[in-house]
């Protein structure tokens, strides 16, 4: 305290340098503040739990050279063939695939003819044994039965059909449910015709997840079978083998009908990283520009600190003339860094706020959490204290005769 009016006095005397230095740590605070926030969000959202057994699947595809009006029962021929295979647990044919390129939502209703739908969710369908093939945790009611399957032609083309059944992720079971089970409810998604809730699965992630949240979790399996044109083989298998298996299935593809082209395939794990490869690379951008804007501060404090170091020497040989010691003169040069740093924060604060605001107009981003302000604020005051550090040191190391020769 006794050291704060001349640390004001000088100052105040170099007021351009004292206002450059605030301003550089105020856009530093802003920018880390938002690009640290930003890169939790994008991290939460890579690791969001998809509630697939990822490391254990495969997924491949094909298409018709030509039309196929018999594609139904070659879909059967393809999956007694894939579930032959050594080292398969479980195959299936599903409408969609999670991380995939193609998506498709639908309303969901708690009775018919709702003007408005209760909640928005994803449409998979899929083969008898899909949740198990998926690695699913089924929590409550049951899978579908190999009866209650049918194929997706017959149930496009046939007016009022009925389904039998539908299964629900946890997220929308507990979102259309919420004061008791949902197994054996009925809800809406095509038309008036009621479908009978027969199971909830804890997670399935939606096909194109974008949120890092529950809303990511709003998915639904329908008991449509689609054909293999209209769909995607997905084999469930140990990691070592996913490579030799995803071999195998193409080779016996092909041998059931060559008339064919494989579509893209690989392993949801691959899959997974393709579709999260925007999100880490925008994680790696703002590391370095933090690293790059702290690296540039402490600098920016370090060649201020030695300037001033260099223009006050015959102040600081006076006051050591006078009696003041190292610490001392050690102390007053990180009081005045500290103040320096605390004005940059707190007008740092204030732009961090701005940024946040025009992020979440432009792009949809989430509330800064007050959090980030004071972890921003202890990075940067023990930046300022550590970039000052060397400069004050050489400062409280002059001896009074060497600071004083030559200034009188």
């Amino acid at each position: 305290m006794l050291q704060l009016r001349p640390i004001l006095s000088t100052l105040r005397r170099h007021r351009t340098a004292a206002l450059l230095i605030v301003i550089e740590i105020a856009l530093t605070c802003a920018i880390v503040c938002n690009s640290v926030f930003v890169i939790a969000n994008r991290i939460e959202r890579v690791k969001f739990g998809s509630g697939l057994a990822d490391t254990e699947l495969v997924h491949l595809g094909m298409r018709s050279i030509g039309n196929n009006d018999n594609a139904a029962a070659v879909t059967r021929e393809d999956l007694a063939a894939l579930r032959a295979i050594p080292g398969v647990r479980g195959a299936a044919i599903m409408s969609l695939i999670p991380f995939g390129r193609e998506g498709r939502d639908s309303g969901i209703s708690l009775v018919p003819d709702q003007p408005t739908a209760t909640i928005d969710a994803a449409l998979y369908s899929g083969d008898v044994g899909l949740p198990d093939v998926l690695g699913l945790k089924l929590i409550a009611g049951r899978d579908f039965h190999s009866d209650e399957i049918v194929d997706e032609d017959v149930f496009q083309k046939t007016d009022d059909f009925h389904l039998s059944g539908v299964i629900l992720t946890r997220a929308v079971a507990e979102r259309l449910f919420p004061n008791g089970s949902a197994v054996g409810r009925s809800i809406y998604i095509f038309g008036n015709s009621p479908l009978v809730v027969v199971g909830v699965v804890e997670r399935l992630v939606s096909p194109h997840p974008d949120h890092g949240d529950q809303r990511d979790l709003y998915s639904v399996i329908l008991p449509i079978r689609p054909a293999y044109d209209n769909g995607s083989y997905v084999l469930r298998t140990g990691p070592a083998q996913r490579d030799t298996v995803l071999k195998a299935a193409l080779a016996a593809l092909d041998r059931v009908d060559p008339h064919r082209v494989a579509q893209p395939h690989g392993t949801f794990e691959d899959l997974r990283g393709d579709y999260y490869k925007t999100d880490l690379s925008m994680v790696w951008l703002l590391a370095g520009v933090c690293v790059a804007l702290l690296v540039v501060t402490a600098f920016g404090i370090v060649g201020l600190a030695s300037f001033w170091v260099q223009q006050r020497t015959k102040m600081i040989g006076t006051r050591r003339a006078l009696g003041a010691t190292r610490g001392q003169i050690l102390r007053y040069f990180q009081t005045e860094n500290l103040l320096l740093t605390t004005a940059g924060i707190a007008l740092g604060m204030l732009g961090a706020f701005a940024i946040n605001q025009w992020l979440m107009t432009q792009y949809e981003l989430p509330r800064l959490p007050l959090v980030y302000l004071p972890l921003g604020a202890l990075a940067l005051w023990a930046l300022g204290q550590v970039a000052v550090l060397a400069p004050a040191r050489r400062a409280a190391a002059l001896p009074p005769a060497h600071a004083m020769r030559g200034l009188s």
